[in-house]
Formats: structure tokens, C-alpha cells, sequence
């Protein structure tokens, strides 16, 4: 139904104005005639983005809307022949001459000021569209009629009691924290200390400060896996003032819980990277925890980056953001101002045997770590072991001919999995393993490498007498998979955790007298600056989950063992490694010290996206590497460009701008293209 805002011309009258017809104007009623008075019809319009993906609509248009709406209502309009939400941006605007403006069908929801102008700023710096952005803080639609909302399952592993006293640095960090909470002012801090330094509880203190100042909070941890022990800490302290959200839950348990936050019943949110758009009100701490972890960064439009989120969020909301990781990323350590915690509360770090494979046979099990796997079998206890390669093989091999067997859609080898399929982990194709190669015939193919299948495999062989639990994507795939190993391991003795990286991650277990990284070497030979980076903050991280409640021991298994990133972290030594890993880069010019702008074109055939690229590139300013061919992927032929630059929403908008005026073109040769900005990966 149409809103008109209705006003009585005459200022003396003392009726209230009549109810408006749908039409625009009136003429003089019988009464108002009687009053000398005439009716006029002021109708209000906004402007609206409907949340459509389409960049060729990526623009407000006018609607009508009734008194009552204000910038942030999320409202349904018509849009072409289809309904669609939008969100109201500005009230009061005036309709495009000759254009007569729809009313909105109706206001479905209210979102915050800050969270609208967190939208449109994520839109306009990672180069996507409003529409897009929207959908990341706009209520989920409702469920079709029949479909019955369960409540979001918040199961939480065991949470730890309440410490009987912090500590020095912990009372010291924490007042930092609160000074500027009290202050109302927006601030950034890196909370820095070793793995068991009490960074988790210092987020339950600045949590408990902001609900006692009548604010709230926002948790984010990096995967999902770390949600139900996080959730046991925080249920143990807050109880059902916490709200849970990550992208496991279905659209009506997220419907839910968003609902309890807006109702305020939920001031405290924890989650994974989509947590930071939650409509909490009057925001007062967001901590970001494990801030190292790649996986804040987005992977889909828009390509947004959890933590530069959360620190102009907290910008926005006069919060304060709290960045805190064992191993930080030299963005932070060299721009943060740092609270240090310094090391673990329970007792030392572990001492770190580096084993050199070089001078050792047996891999993937060296005769040292299978000494300290048959201790534990002997003495009991838990281990960790990490290799982060799924399957069995990484790759066949043939001796006669050097053929490396490979997808057909993609370039890279396909992986042996246990049930003697070949499968590739980025398209899915697979095919069974061949007694022959499929080239010359020859009946030499050799498996290479090692996968966390083959290392399950010959645990089993080697020492029967351990459980063993193995955690990777093939393993979590069911519902509640994870939960469930996670509470084995939790709840055993003499077991072992084989599994790849998500077994280094903010996982606190007792009892594990060792943790071991059965190849370190996987990641040094990535063609990425990140690199040494990651592969020094696996280790460590590793590292940490060893020997906090007793007194524990790391191995760490490489050809390497001279390499810098494995040496430093060894000893701990982050310090050293994060100032080295800052001059190289100030040296190359990389983050920090600027920001790079990925683009990536992908197309049917094999010099299309180079040729795409190269024309780019003469009208786009700056530093620029590349363009450069990439592998092919899913069977597209892939290409990409890379900007170094002091001002990446510039490059982003320009070359967004280029890209949409070659659109036409491009989607005639079956281009498609990607504009990332701060990428994580390359």
C-alpha cells in the first residue's frame, strides 16, 4: 500500500489531515472547503540499493517509502518483474525528472547506521558492489512456509574455570584496554604472547568490561574448528549472553541468532569471519584472535578481509579491536601498538628437536619420532602429528617415461587416495589408480610423497597399540565430524591426531607430551612472499599445543634444516624472524610497506586472459608484475596481474571501471575476472 506524508496548507487548522488516496495530489475536500484550507500531498522518496549481484546495477535507485523509514531499513521493492530486499541509503532525495517512483512493498528489517556505512565502504575499497556488500549484513530472507526454524546448535566443548587472579601483564593489558573503552575513542592493539600466555582470557575480561559499561562484543576466531572450545570458555562465563555465528549454520539457525543479538538477548557474538558484520549494538570490543590466520580473508565476492573489518568497524563504532596472535603478521607488528603478555603462564615452551631427513631414512616416520611415538604408547599421553597433504600420495609418478599423472582439467597432479582413486582437490575429477602408465604402458609408477592417509597407514602398521584419529577435509565432510574427533582426542589416551594444518589451531588439549611436523618443507617452495612466513608460524603454532600442562616435546621433520623460518622458530624467536621479515619486504616493497591489487582473468582459451591482461596494463598507473600465465584451473586458462601500490582502492576502481567498459567483449570470448585487493593467496 502507498505512504504519502499529508500536511494541511492552512497553519491554523486543528484537524488531523485526512488519510491520502493513492493518487498525487487532491483537490479541495468538502470540509477543508468549508475551512478554507487545501490538501496537499507530499510524497517521500529514498534511495535504495537492492540486493542484486549484477554490476550493471550496481546503483541506487528512487523509491517511495512511508514516514517512518530511515537510512538502514532493509525493505522488499519490485525490481524488474521479481521482488528483491533493498536497503534504504538517504531519505528525502527527489525522484529523476519524468520518472514516477514505486513504493517499497514493505520494511523488513532496521540495520544499524555503522553497519550500512561498514557496507559501502567495504564495497568501494575491495572494488565489489553494494548489493553484494549488503548481503553480508542484511538479515538472511525468511524460510518458505512449512519449513520448520530449529535453534542454532551452540554445542561447546569443556570450558576452563575462571583464573584465580591475572597476571601482572595480563591486570596491565587489560587496563590499557579498558582506559580506552572508558575514553569511548576507537583503538588498535596487538596482544602478543606465546601460545598458553592468557590472551583468551584477557578477551573475556574486555568482553565482561564492555557489558558492564552497557556495550557489546564481538569474538572471532579463525576456522570453524575452534568455535565449540571458544563457545565452552565463553558459555561458562557469559551463558546464554552468547550468540554463535559461522557458515556452517543453516539460513534459519542464522536467522535466529542474528534475531537474538538485534533483541540485544545476545551482547557477546563469537564466530568465524562473517561475525564482524553482526548487528551488534553499541559495539565496544572486537577481538580478533589468532590474527595470523589466512583464513579471515574471503575467497568470494566481495574479497573482504575479516580484520581489516573489524578495525574500521571499530573505527566506525568508537570500539576498540584487539588483534591477538602468538606468531603476528608483520602488518601488525610493525603498525599495532603492543601489549605484551610474554610467555606461558603454566611454564616453558617446549624444547624443538629439528630432525634432518637428509641423514635419516624411514619417512614419513624417522627412527627419532617413532623412539617419541613409543614412548607414548609405553608412558600414555597424546600427540599431534601435522602434514599438511591430504591422501595418500601427492602425486604418481612414472620412471620410464617422467610422466607425472595430472588432471584433465586442471595443471596439477592428481592426488592417490585410500580407496585407490585419483582425485584432483581443486575440480573433483577423479579416475582409478592405473597398474600402468597410461603413457608409454610401463609398469613403474611410483607413488611420491606422503600423504595423512599413508601417514594414518603406517601408524596403524608400526604401532597398533595407539589410536589413531586423523583430521582433514575428507574427514570432516559429515555434520558434527569434527565436534566428535575433536572430543575423542580430547577425552583419550595414547592417541594420535594425523591431520593437516587445522590441527596447529588455537586447539588447547591436555595432555599432549608431543607434537611433531612430519614435513616442513611443503610450504617453503610455494611461490608466494607469505611463504617463510607461514611456514615459521605453523611451527610455532604447532609447537604451542605441545607440553601445557606438563612438560612436552617437538619434532620438527626437513630437508631444510638450515632454512631461516625453521631455525628461528626452533627457538622461538619471533622477534627476530618478524624483523627480518620486515626489512625484506621494506627491501621489495611488499606489505607493509604497500598494498598489492590482484587481478585475475580466466577464459576457455590459452592466450585470451594473457592478451586481456597486457591491454589492462597499459592503462592502469603504478608498479606493476606481471601479466603472468597461471595454471589452468576447472578448465579455464588462467592469467593474472599484480599492482603495487600506496592507494588500492584507486587501482581497484580503475581497473574495475576498464573492466566493466570491456565487459561486452569479454563475455563474448568467455572471460571472466577477479579484482583482489590485499590478496592472501597466490
Amino acid at each position: 500500500m502507498r505512504s504519502r506524508r499529508c500536511a494541511l496548507a492552512s497553519p491554523d487548522t486543528t484537524e488531523p489531515p485526512r488519510a491520502c488516496s493513492a493518487g498525487t495530489s487532491r483537490g479541495p475536500s468538502a470540509t477543508a472547503s468549508r475551512r478554507h484550507s487545501t490538501l496537499v500531498v507530499v510524497s517521500r522518496y529514498a534511495s535504495v540499493y537492492p540486493l542484486v549481484t549484477a554490476r550493471a546495477l550496481a546503483r541506487e535507485f528512487t523509491y517511495e517509502v512511508p514516514d517512518e523509514v530511515e537510512p538502514g531499513a532493509v525493505v522488499e521493492v519490485r525490481f524488474g518483474n521479481a521482488k528483491r530486499r533493498g536497503v534504504v541509503t538517504e531519505v528525502g532525495v527527489t525522484p529523476p525528472d519524468g520518472v514516477t517512483a514505486a513504493p517499497v512493498e514493505r520494511v523488513v528489517a532496521e540495520l544499524p547506521r555503522p553497519l550500512v556505512e561498514l557496507a559501502l565502504w567495504v564495497a568501494d575499497y575491495y572494488g565489489s558492489t553494494p548489493g553484494r556488500a549488503f548481503q553480508l549484513v542484511a538479515p538472511v530472507q525468511r524460510k518458505p512456509r512449512g519449513e520448520r526454524a530449529q535453534p542454532a546448535e551452540r554445542d561447546a566443548l569443556p570450558g576452563e574455570p575462571a583464573p584465580a587472579a591475572l597476571s601482572d601483564s595480563q591486570q596491565a593489558t587489560l587496563a590499557r584496554i579498558v582506559d580506552r573503552l572508558d575514553a569511548g575513542e576507537s583503538a588498535n592493539f596487538l596482544l602478543y604472547g606465546a601460545t598458553g600466555s592468557g590472551k583468551t582470557e584477557v578477551y573475556l575480561q574486555a568482553c565482561a568490561a564492555a557489558l558492564e559499561r552497557g556495550r557489546g562484543a564481538i569474538v572471532l576466531v579463525p576456522e570453524i574448528a575452534l568455535t565449540p572450545q571458544a563457545l565452552g570458555r565463553f558459555r561458562a562465563r557469559f551463558g546464554e549472553r552468547i550468540a554463535v555465528l559461522h557458515s556452517a549454520l543453516t539460513e534459519a539457525e542464522r536467522r535466529d541468532e542474528r534475531a537474538r543479538i538485534a533483541r540485544g538477548e545476545a551482547p557477546i557474538v563469537l564466530g568465524a569471519r562473517s561475525a564482524v558484520f553482526a548487528p551488534v549494538a553499541r559495539l565496544g570490543v572486537i577481538c580478533v584472535d589468532e590474527e595470523h590466520d589466512a583464513s579471515y580473508k574471503q575467497e568470494s565476492d566481495p574479497r573482504y578481509d575479516a580484520r581489516t573489518v573489524a578495525a574500521k568497524r571499530a573505527s566506525l563504532e568508537g570500539a576498540v579491536a584487539v588483534f591477538g596472535s602468538a606468531t603476528p603478521r608483520p602488518e601488525t607488528w610493525g603498525s599495532l601498538e603492543r601489549l605484551e603478555l610474554g610467555g606461558r603462564i603454566a611454564g616453558p615452551l617446549p624444547t624443538v628437536r629439528v630432525v634432518d631427513l637428509r641423514r635419516e631414512s624411514g619417512y614419513p616416520l624417522s627412527a627419532p619420532l617413532l623412539a617419541e611415538l613409543g614412548a607414548i604408547a609405553e608412558r600414555g599421553g597424546k600427540a599431534i602429528l601435522l602434514l599438511n597433504r591430504r591422501g595418500v600420495a601427492p602425486a604418481l609418478h612414472c620412471r620410464a617415461c617422467g610422466t607425472t599423472l595430472r588432471c584433465e582439467n586442471c595443471d596439477v597432479a592428481l592426488v592417490l587416495h585410500a580407496d585407490r582413486m585419483l582425485r584432483c582437490h581443486h575440480c573433483g575429477y577423479t579416475e582409478p589408480e592405473p597398474e600402468t602408465c597410461p603413457v608409454c604402458g610401463s609398469a613403474e609408477i611410483v607413488r611420491l610423497g606422503a600423504g595423512t592417509q599413508r601417514l594414518e597407514r603406517e601408524l596403524e602398521a608400526k604401532l597398533p597399540e595407539l589410536e589413531r584419529i586423523r583430521l582433514d577435509a575428507d574427514t570432516v565432510e559429515r555434520p558434527g565430524a569434527l565436534a566428535e574427533a575433536l572430543r575423542r582426542f580430547a577425552e583419550g589416551d595414547r592417541v594420535v591426531l594425523v591431520g593437516t594444518q587445522m590441527v596447529s589451531k588455537g586447539h588447547h588439549f591436555p595432555g599432549v607430551a608431543l607434537a611433531a611436523v612430519v614435513d616442513a618443507d611443503t610450504g617453503l617452495g610455494m611461490p608466494d612472499f607469505r611463504a617463510e612466513e607461514r611456514t615459521f608460524q605453523l611451527l610455532t603454532q604447532l609447537a604451542g599445543r605441545s607440553g601445557r600442562d606438563a612438560p612436552g616435546r617437538v619434532l620438527v621433520q626437513t630437508f631444510q634444516p638450515d632454512s631461516r623460518a625453521i631455525e628461528l622458530a626452533a627457538r622461538h624467536d619471533v622477534t627476530r624472524f618478524l624483523a627480518g621479515e620486515l626489512e625484506r619486504r621494506r627491501e621489495l616493497g611488499y606489505p607493509p610497506f604497500r598494498h598489492l591489487v590482484r587481478i585475475v582473468v580466466s577464459g576457455p582459451e590459452p592466450d585470451a586472459p594473457l592478451q586481456a591482461l597486457t591491454e589492462l596494463k597499459d592503462r592502469l598507473p603504478g608498479d606493476l608484475l606481471g601479466p603472468a600465465p597461471l595454471l589452468r584451473l576447472r578448465g579455464k586458462f588462467r592469467a593474472q596481474l599484480v599492482a603495487k601500490t600506496d592507494q588500492p582502492r584507486r587501482i581497484a576502481t580503475q581497473a574495475g571501471r576498464l573492466l566493466s567498459a570491456a565487459a561486452p567483449a569479454m563475455r563474448r570470448a568467455g572471460l571472466s575476472v577477479v579484482v583482489d585487493v590485499d590478496p592472501q593467496g597466490f
